[in-house]
Order: C-alpha cells, then sequence, then structure tokens
C-alpha cells in the first residue's frame, strides 16, 4: 500500500454489506485507507451472489472483488459475550466506521452511533440506510431496486410508453449511492479538519434515487406538465430519440437546434428544412411521427459505421447503445483508467473496473483482489493489541471463528 496517497493513515471499518455502502470504503481505498471489512461468520452474503439468476454466472465471485478489493478481512460474531472487546478496539483504531445494518439489528448488536461514539469522539459514523432514518417507513429493508429506483419515481419513467416497468441493471442505484456516501464521509474528514471534532453522516438509497430523478421531480414540485413517457414512434421530439442502424444497432440521437441544418446534410437530406410538414412549430408537433419515420428510414439504411463518421463530422451529440461485452472493448474505458488490472483474483477475473474520481498527479493504489472470509483475522486482531492468549481465548469464545474454519 502507497505510503504517501491522499488517505494514506486513514483507518476505516467496514461493517456494511452488499453494494453501496462497501463500495465507498473502496474508494477510500483507492486512495490508499486502510480498510478493514468486518464480516460475520456467515459471511456478507454479496460473496455468493455471482450464482442467482439474473446475475450473469461465472465461477469467479466478480462482484465481490469489485465492491471489497483493497480490504483486510476479519469475522466477528457480534452476538457473542466477548464481541465487545474487539468491537472497541475497531473503534478506538477507525477514523471512519461505515455500517448499513437496519436499525433494530443494529441496536440488538450495540452497533448504532451512541454505542460506539463513547469510545472514540473523533470517529466518522457513515450510516446509509434504505429510506431515511425517520418516517413510516424508516425500518423498511430496502435494496436499491425498491427504495433508489421504485420509491423514488425513476422506475416509472425509465420505460417506454405502452412499456412495464422493467428490471434494472443490478447494483446501479447502490454504486451511485456508494459515491454519496463517500461523498459525506469526505466532507465530514474536512469539517474534523477544521474543528477535531467526529460527525454522524448519514444518506439513503431514496434519497440518492430522488437525486437522480430530480429534474422530474422538481418539475412535479413546480406543477409542471408532464409529455408522458416516450414513445419513439411518436416521440416529443424526433431530433431527441432512439433510431436503428442497418447492421440493427440502436443509437441516442440529440440534434440541438443549431445543428439542425448541418444533420440534414449530412444524412443526405437537406429537403427536410423545406418541407412544409415541418415549416413552423405547430405543424413540426402534427407531424412528428412522419418525420420520425423519415429518418427511421434513412438511418436503416446504413450501419452505425457510417452514422459514427457522420454524426462526429457534425460534431452531434449521439450515442450507440452497447451491451455489456462490448463495452468492456471500447478503446476509452482503458485509455482513461475506468478498467484497470486486478491483482491476484484468478481464473479469467484479471481486471476490475476503478472508482470514477480521479485525481491529475496522483496514482490510485493498485487494485488487489477482494479477500477470503476472516483471511487477515488474526493479522487484524495484533494490529488492535490483542497478544497471543488473548486472540486463542476470542476463539474459544466463538468471537472470531477457529482457524481453518472456513478453510
Amino acid at each position: 500500500m502507497a505510503s504517501d496517497n491522499i488517505f494514506s493513515g486513514l483507518k476505516v471499518v467496514d461493517f456494511s454489506s452488499f453494494v453501496a455502502a462497501p463500495g465507498a470504503a473502496v474508494i477510500l481505498s483507492d486512495f490508499g485507507a486502510d480498510v478493514i471489512k468486518v464480516e460475520p461468520p456467515s459471511g456478507d452474503p454479496w460473496r455468493h451472489v455471482h450464482k442467482i439468476p439474473p446475475q450473469p454466472a461465472a465461477d469467479e465471485p466478480y462482484q465481490w472483488h469489485l465492491v471489497n478489493r483493497n480490504k483486510r478481512s476479519i469475522t466477528l460474531d457480534l452476538k457473542s459475550p466477548s464481541a465487545p472487546q474487539v468491537l472497541e478496539q475497531l473503534v478506538k483504531w477507525a477514523d471512519v466506521f461505515i455500517v448499513n445494518t437496519p436499525h433494530p439489528a443494529r441496536k440488538k448488536l450495540k452497533l448504532e452511533y451512541d454505542d460506539v461514539v463513547r469510545w472514540n469522539p473523533r470517529l466518522i459514523y457513515a450510516d446509509l440506510t434504505g429510506f431515511g432514518e425517520k418516517g413510516p417507513d424508516a425500518n423498511l429493508p430496502g435494496f436499491d431496486i425498491t427504495a433508489y429506483w421504485a420509491r423514488s419515481g425513476l422506475l416509472s419513467m425509465t420505460r417506454d410508453a405502452g412499456a412495464p416497468p422493467t428490471w434494472p441493471v443490478a447494483g446501479s442505484g447502490d454504486n451511485a449511492t456508494g459515491v454519496g456516501i463517500y461523498s459525506a464521509i469526505v466532507t465530514a474528514l474536512y469539517r474534523r479538519e477544521r474543528t477535531s471534532k467526529g460527525a454522524y453522516v448519514t444518506t439513503s438509497l431514496l434519497a440518492e434515487g430522488v437525486w437522480s430523478a430530480s429534474v422530474s421531480i422538481q418539475a412535479a414540485l413546480a406543477g409542471a406538465k408532464f409529455f408522458g413517457l416516450h414513445d419513439r414512434m411518436h416521440p416529443a421530439n424526433a431530433a431527441l430519440n432512439v433510431y436503428r442502424a442497418a447492421d440493427g444497432t440502436w443509437f441516442v440521437l440529440i440534434v440541438t437546434p443549431d445543428k439542425l441544418a448541418a444533420v440534414a446534410k449530412a444524412i443526405g437530406r437537406p429537403d427536410l428544412l423545406t418541407d412544409q410538414r415541418f415549416a413552423d412549430p405547430a405543424k413540426l408537433m402534427a407531424n412528428m411521427p412522419e418525420l420520425t419515420a423519415i429518418l427511421d428510414e434513412v438511418f436503416s439504411a446504413q450501419p452505425m459505421a457510417r452514422w459514427y463518421e457522420v454524426f462526429s463530422g457534425a460534431h452531434v451529440t449521439f450515442g450507440a447503445v452497447r451491451g455489456p461485452q462490448e463495452v468492456i472493448n471500447d478503446p476509452q474505458l482503458t485509455a482513461n483508467d475506468i478498467v484497470v488490472p486486478l491483482e491476484g483474483a484468478g481464473g479469467n477475473l484479471g481486471r476490475t473496473i476503478s472508482s470514477p474520481i480521479q485525481v491529475h498527479g496522483v496514482a490510485k493504489v493498485p487494485a488487489r483482489r477482494g479477500p477470503d472470509l476472516g483471511e487477515h483475522t488474526e493479522e487484524i486482531l495484533r494490529d488492535l493489541g490483542f497478544d497471543a492468549k488473548g486472540i486463542e481465548d476470542l476463539r474459544t469464545s466463538g468471537a472470531v471463528p477457529k482457524v481453518n474454519e472456513h478453510a
């Protein structure tokens, strides 16, 4: 681990599970933080999701490494009478403490802010919930599909007219929320630098979902008139639509008013600029389906490579719709360190996705595999000040598993 990175020397205890909160810890680790992942004896359930449809099936737990790389793992049974000894030392060791256990269970496990801050007043306690800490549904269990996507309104809008709500991409709301809780942590660390005070910071999947949907939610707050769901055959604007090239590639096209003439000429249809059906705003709105049909015919006659040349030549905003197997071969990802090497994962998993933050002049810590369950338990206990007898006593009490229990 680099000794001169931005967060070198920062100590993070990650008590969280699944995606969003562990992802925040990964970003800290990318810039040098020492992150201890604390797991129950059964492990974080996210270790096993690569075997559960509809997640893409693979031998290697690819999604585990994504949000747990660069961490050390200790197993701890918080229900053991001896566990508070370890918890206290973890809290005293830590600068940042990340947790997403639902509050009813968190209270029983003595993981609430008031339970732990007495051991370390300078602690940054980062709390991620599904629906927020207050309100009638504060204690509901929440995943990103329910809290971030459905409850926020996003899932009602990300579909075409006439289609039912669909199933979003796994972890997409979680990953956005991970950046949010990371931002809260860094904000609190900056405050601590100025005041020496710790902090209790929080966000929720719901808050992050509403923030992502905020243009439409703010429109609703303003009493705005909505146009309804997008219908590509009858769009509100044919210049902002999805079209298909001759090779079957769908692409998003965004033609701003200042580019209309250039695009019409570039696609070989300058006549559209003088067509009486589209001569004024009222006629254009009335005949938008006809214009869409014309553009469908034009774009379906040439492959995407041709339209790439045309649109890039005219400096028009566009984007081909890519599948995951195509995305990983996009040269932009390697050129911009979006995809980076992953050390030690084994199998075919030689690359991973870096966190979406770059600081010029600062190299991130090289990504290394996520830890095996409890892999660093003894090492961490020694770091926390436990001697050989203390560690053996913890094993005997069941607070930490016995050696090779998870081998």
